[in-house]
């Protein structure tokens, strides 16, 4: 998608929602070159190349996915940089943080600067994560430093968990001397061999084998216990999905060890029992779980125990998930429907206010990822803003996805909230319509 360069835009008129700044009011916005560089209250401000009329619409800092797989290099037969970044930008995220599975495996520096190389495509700001261990087998650290001085913004083996007590304590001791976040996808792999669904009365009746709920709790208890041995280490759980592994990050929370987690839209929003008839598009990892663990991610969504919205964005292509529920490939796309979901299951339905959805959007990842100077419309940071309607009603459509893949559980949904304009470095890479 070709970029609309204007060398300065001003947002009239729309509420003005930037928990980091504490600001929720109607206000304008300027942004110049690349960064905000005045907010006022309306008819404050004077010249710009380019007006946008935002009345009746919410100005947010841009979104940040925290977890997002763009296939490339090696797979982009499912998703390109290119594609993938267009999807984000559709879902009104202006920056993501890409998963190290790719084909080779992105653990060297080299990598990291390819998927960052402007030959990609890319209409928002990627960030690599990069591979904690030598082709993420688990054993041998990569080159922390390196990877660092070439733009990741984290370690992790992702989809193969560190389960090695040892190796765990060693990336977290290294990583806490660069002050490096350590994603970790909480799994005991030795428990979930050749299980495809969550433990439970539907794993049963369909005769599936099921991941049970201590296969992720024991994993996030482990890593929260490693992480306090070293001040400085940052440990974050990608996409926590089980009430017991919530328990482990309060926890660390409480003892101020530097813990973070996500949740994904379909886990706070569907349940194992919605696989049905061995519907693929419902299989993912960490799999959908029991309505006790949805109800207590609600809880901590609201009361601010999980940090950030993660999207675990997932595409695969239609032989890799038209077979057998055992055999189909694990995941879902998310990108394109991750607002709409947050505003009509978290905002509607359960009441969380629309200031904490946005900061979950924004603030937190940023904080999380240490993206200093983002996930805020603070005088002087990125002009990165994402605009939406709060109250639009809209159906999503798989077959329309800018995602080269459509395996997606919200196929035909009806949501409520639609992004209108996406804006990343002050130039407008999505507009609705």
């Amino acid at each position: 998608m070709a970029r609309e360069k204007s060398n300065s835009l001003l947002i009239r008129g729309g509420r003005v929602i930037d928990p980091a700044a504490k600001i929720d009011a109607i206000m304008d916005v300027l942004l110049r070159d690349g960064r905000v560089v005045e907010i006022a209250p309306p008819n404050k401000i004077a010249g710009a190349d380019e007006k946008f009329n935002a009345r009746g619409l919410i100005v947010a800092p841009g979104f940040i996915d925290l977890h997002v797989h763009l296939r490339e290099p090696g797979q982009s037969y499912k998703e390109t940089i290119a594609s993938g970044t267009a999807a984000a930008a559709a879902g009104g995220f202006t920056s993501v943080c890409c998963m190290p599975n790719t084909s080779p495996v992105v653990d060297s520096p080299e990598l990291v600067s390819w998927i960052q190389h402007p030959e990609r495509g890319a209409v928002v700001n990627v960030f690599p994560v990069a591979a904690a261990t030598h082709a993420s087998k688990g054993a041998v650290l990569t080159d922390f430093r390196g990877l660092q001085r070439a733009g990741a913004v984290g370690v992790s083996d992702d989809g193969k968990p560190i389960l090695d007590d040892a190796v765990m304590r060693e990336t977290l001791r290294v990583a806490s001397e660069i002050n490096l976040l350590v994603i970790q996808h909480a799994e005991d792999t030795r428990m979930t061999e050749n299980c495809s669904m969550n433990d439970g009365a539907t794993s049963f009746r369909l005769g599936l084998r099921g991941m049970h709920a201590a296969a992720e709790a024991s994993v996030v208890e482990r890593d929260v216990h490693l992480a306090q041995e070293f001040t400085g280490a940052r440990l974050h759980v990608a996409h926590l999905s089980t009430a017991e592994a919530l328990k482990s990050v309060r926890r660390g929370k409480r003892s101020r060890a530097r813990v973070t987690c996500e949740v994904t839209p379909h886990h706070f929003t569907l349940l194992d029992s919605d696989v049905g008839e061995y519907n693929t598009n419902f299989k993912m990892n960490p799999p959908l779980r029991s309505a006790a663990d949805r109800e207590a991610i609600l809880v901590a969504l609201a009361d601010g125990t999980v940090d950030a919205i993660a999207t675990d964005h997932a595409p695969h292509a239609l032989h890799e998930k038209i077979i057998e529920f055992e055999r189909a490939a694990f995941g879902v796309t998310g990108l394109e429907t991750a607002l709409g979901l947050a505003i009509t299951k978290l905002h509607r339905e359960q009441k969380i206010p629309l200031a904490r959805i946005v900061e979950l959007f924004t603030a937190g990842p940023a904080r999380v990822a240490d993206l200093r100077g983002r996930g805020t419309l603070a005088r002087g940071s990125y002009a990165d803003v994402t605009i939406f309607d709060p109250k639009k009603r809209w159906t999503f459509e798989a077959a329309k996805s800018r995602s080269k893949s459509q395996n997606s559980p919200f196929d035909g949904w009806q949501l409520t909230g639609k992004v209108v304009v996406t804006i990343a470095g002050g130039r407008i890479v999505y507009r609705a319509g």
